[in-house]
């Protein structure tokens, strides 16, 4: 689905990113692993196109951003790590926006949503607007405006901050229930032992380069730490370097 390969890239000439290349499949979830400064941020930025690489190549079902944009874009439901909402909409409206930005009927999009709606506790918020919203609440719309997009490849950053615990599970159980659906999802985090619980593999990022890719027993058997759990292992390799 996703292929990202040899790919070095920053911010103004300044690389962060160094030849890095990883993919993500139908079926799966992969945990984008590293510390801040490591490079994830800077890594999804070049997948939805924020950044151009300096090098390398990504493409998504063989197709590269330049060449055909919006189908490209169509194809992804990004949910960042701050929730970006326009403080004169409301939920509703953050729904048509988003509905006519994909070119979704929006009727058939509200329908599908509704389950979700009630599952974030948001059904009864639809006239609401960003400044009644808690922070945890914004973090759910954001959710919510990927979910209405029905993408193939969910980019998910630090999606935990500002969710209660109830909240968190329920996005888990979501993940797990599109992965289920033939979806990839890529997921960066810091909860390390959250995303050991629902991811299949790993690519763990230290100073720009991946330092291990696999699933928690290939990476184990790399670091030759058996039975360890993923935030054992990071927090030993990274002090160790």
């Amino acid at each position: 689905m996703l292929e990202v390969s040899q790919v070095t890239g920053g911010y103004f000439n300044l690389p962060v990113l160094k030849e890095i290349s990883f993919s993500v499949q139908h079926h799966e979830i992969v945990g984008l692993i590293g510390l801040n400064g490591a490079g994830k941020s800077t890594t999804i930025k070049e997948i939805i196109g924020f950044l151009q690489p300096y090098a390398g190549i990504i493409r998504l079902y063989g197709q590269e951003l330049q060449t055909d944009p919006v189908a490209y874009r169509k194809k992804i439901g990004y949910i960042p790590e701050t929730p970006m909402l326009y403080e004169e909409l409301t939920l509703r409206e953050h729904f048509e926006i988003v509905a006519m930005a994909y070119e979704k009927d929006l009727d058939q999009s509200l329908e599908r949503l509704a389950p979700y709606l009630k599952r974030f506790r948001l059904d009864q918020k639809l006239d609401w607007l960003p400044a009644e919203f808690s922070k945890g609440m914004k973090q759910k719309v954001m959710i919510l405006c990927a979910i209405l997009v029905d993408p193939d490849l969910y980019i998910v950053d630090e999606p935990f901050l500002g969710l209660d615990p109830l909240a968190i599970e329920d996005l888990l159980q979501f993940l797990l229930e599109e992965r289920k659906k033939g979806k990839g999802i890529l997921m960066s985090t810091h909860v390390l032992d959250t995303a050991e619980r629902v991811c299949d593999r790993y690519i763990l990022l230290h100073q720009g380069q991946v330092l291990a890719e696999g699933s928690l027993a290939a990476i184990q058997e790399q670091f030759q730490m058996p039975d360890q759990g993923l935030h054992d292992i990071y927090l030993r390799v990274t002090q160790e370097d």
